[in-house]
């Protein structure tokens, strides 16, 4: 969590939204969060009971060992009770809540000319009828899906009917290379793959399906042949954009595997029986960046994952029943998972689903949106807010953007230039901003505000949600108290934490766990893995050693800075940087392309080997002030680092 300085201004709720907020104020946040961390069992009780559960736990509401040095670690949440995510999302608000007509999502495609209207009824109609798609492929509980796809509706159509007949969904963001969406396929042991023909980013065609067929080619040539069917959405790629005439995509077609998505739709029922699912099964495996390289398998389950996701969303964004919300995230990480898909569903909420960028086909597209569906909870990027930044106040002048009442930040810390920009000029210096700090691991806010109760200060994620116990230890397990810099750790589990990571629970216990026994300890955060990057820089002949940091980046808020060293004889040029950059690329995808690479004749180390990262990060950043380098085997290497930064950073 990001400490302000003690004279940073305050920003106090309105007292407009404290009227009608779930938690009005500050007493009222500490004194749920004290129920929550004291009588857990009661107030994870009274958020079951909204939900329907087919067979009741037979349990407690949590039970959990975080200590290795007491046994293997487990979380269980409702032990013994049965249930079903699907119906809880969709079945329970259409049968008994009474909004079927109520619109689920608004579709806003990567066109302004594109968009569609999803309601509750017309979302489980479609989701019953992929529901018995996949199962007459041969689908079945417990069998793994995987989906890479853009921000359509049908992205969340196959995400749900997975859910309901107890398949486990793999999402791979449509933004991945085929060398990563291999790995992918290869770790989770997928029978279908479900994708679409082709996308347009901006202006870019993005050939998907031709990006499937090579990673499925590659699954072959390592030896899996996992994929028997591959599903395939007819997209926009085949529609005419408004004003360029475009040419059909030619999509590559393996006749005895591949399958367009509109023919098996077409005459498939629109009922599919829920599979009652017991609540520590899994509901999905998301991959994350590895230390090692090798991207992990997060696994979320059932039962906890919908309590988590359900009231984080509820008490973060304080959502009532008139809301119209937006989070510009893409599905294909974690915070399209439990923020734009099961938290909004499992309220009942109304969504913007959004396709497309936030400066095509205009800068002014997101408060466009805005305008266009009343928006009144917004949720981004501090990426986006410090893009959009760029072209001032001027876009927005032309908009109505009076509907706000909540603005959110995800993803990474927000700078408080960026934030005070957002809170002044986006949201009129009226709407609070919920600056929430989580992980794909934590499978919800674990550290946020809440709008109507929380004082706020740019910059900084404030306070622990209910049942979340953070504490900061030094390098030797003593907790620190007040201002102080330390591992960010959490003493006991929330609903929605990770259970353990596919087929490998030795290295869940090991990244998570073994360093200080008794605790959850958070890692790196939402940067793309530095060890992956480096595993493809190292791919390169030219390349003996790789060491990637992060440095600060003035629209991303950070960026990776890569020094390679290089086999004697080869040279370093601008040829070769634009080869690893282009390596990287296609091993990981276009999200994980360096900003900067230097070439470093040596990487400064300790005498036992080890690569000094923090001496690495200062010199990204051209901080000069190295403090201790006794530890250094040849303190001269970073004399010489420090003058090759400035071409690379130049």
């Amino acid at each position: 969590m990001v400490v302000p300085e003690s004279q940073e201004k305050m920003y106090y709720p309105p007292v407009e939204l404290q009227r009608n907020a779930h938690v009005p104020d500050f007493n009222s946040y500490l004194v749920m969060y004290k129920k929550s961390l004291e009588n857990p069992e009661a107030f994870w009780r009274e958020v079951a009971d909204e939900f329907f559960w087919k067979k009741p736990a037979t349990g407690p509401m949590l039970q959990h060992n975080f200590d290795m040095t007491k046994g293997n670690i487990f979380v269980n949440c409702m032990e013994g009770a049965k249930t079903n995510m699907c119906y809880n999302v969709l079945d329970r608000h259409v049968k008994e809540g009474k909004l079927g007509e109520k619109v689920a999502y608004y579709w806003e495609g990567n066109s302004p000319d594109h968009h569609m209207t999803i309601t509750y009824r017309q979302l489980l109609s479609h989701v019953c009828r992929c529901a018995n798609v996949l199962k007459q492929m041969g689908v079945k509980r417990g069998d793994r899906v995987s989906i890479y796809l853009p921000m359509i509706p049908e992205l969340i159509v196959t995400m749900l009917a997975c859910a309901r007949i107890g398949a486990v969904h793999s999402i791979v963001f449509a933004g991945f290379s085929s060398e990563s969406l291999c790995e992918r396929i290869m770790d989770a042991q997928s029978s279908v793959l479900v994708t679409a023909d082709g996308v347009y980013r901006g202006e870019k065609l993005i050939n998907l399906k031709q990006i499937s067929d090579e990673a499925l080619e590659k699954c072959r040539e390592k030896g899996s042949s996992g994929v028997t069917t591959c599903l395939v959405i007819k997209h926009q790629a085949q529609r005419t954009r408004t004003g360029t005439s475009c040419n059909k995509l030619q999509t590559p077609w393996e006749s005895e595997r591949d399958v367009w998505w509109d023919e098996v739709m077409r005459d498939s029922p629109d009922e599919c029986e829920p599979e009652w699912m017991d609540a520590e099964d899994p509901l999905f495996i998301l991959y994350t960046s590895g230390s090692t390289g090798k991207p992990k398998g997060v696994v979320h389950t059932v039962a906890g994952y919908l309590l988590y996701t359900s009231l984080t969303f509820r008490y973060v964004f304080d959502h009532h029943p008139d809301d119209v919300y937006w989070c510009t995230a893409d599905i294909g990480w974690i915070t399209g998972h439990s923020y734009i898909t099961y938290g909004p569903l499992a309220n009942g909420a109304t969504s913007v689903l959004f396709e497309g960028l936030p400066v095509h086909p205009h800068v002014g597209r997101f408060w466009e949106i805005i305008e266009k569906y009343k928006v009144t909870k917004f949720y981004t990027a501090p990426t986006a807010i410090r893009l959009l930044m760029k072209y001032g106040q001027e876009p927005l002048r032309k908009y109505d953007l009076s509907s706000l009442r909540i603005l959110g930040t995800v993803g990474e810390p927000i700078n408080p230039e960026a934030w005070r920009w957002y809170h002044e000029v986006v949201g009129q210096g009226r709407c609070p901003v919920v600056d929430t700090f989580w992980q794909t691991e934590t499978g919800g806010h674990v550290l946020t505000p809440l709008p109507a109760a929380t004082p706020l200060k740019p910059g900084s994620a404030t306070f622990p949600f209910f049942g979340v116990e953070p504490a900061i230890l030094n390098e030797h397990g003593e907790e620190l108290e007040g201002v102080t810099e330390g591992y960010l750790v959490f003493r006991k589990p929330w609903p929605g934490i990770m259970r353990t990571i596919y087929k490998n629970q030795e290295l869940f216990e090991n990244t998570y766990f073994r360093k200080f026994p008794g605790f959850y300890v958070t890692g790196d955060g939402h940067l793309m893995s530095t060890a992956e990057v480096e595993a493809a820089l190292m791919l390169h002949q030219s390349v003996s050693e790789a060491a990637v940091v992060s440095r600060p980046h003035k629209v991303k808020g950070e960026c990776l800075y890569c020094f390679v060293t290089l086999k004697d004889s080869k040279e370093f040029n601008c040829k070769l940087v634009e080869d690893l950059k282009r390596l990287v690329r296609e091993k990981i995808g276009p999200i994980a392309t360096p900003d900067f690479i230097q070439n470093a004749p040596a990487l400064p180390k300790t005498r036992s080997g080890k690569i000094m990262r923090r001496i690495l990060r200062q010199i990204a950043r051209n901080e000069k002030d190295l403090g201790d380098l006794s530890t250094l085997a040849d303190p001269k290497v970073v004399e010489v680092l420090f003058n090759q930064r400035s071409e690379a950073a130049a």
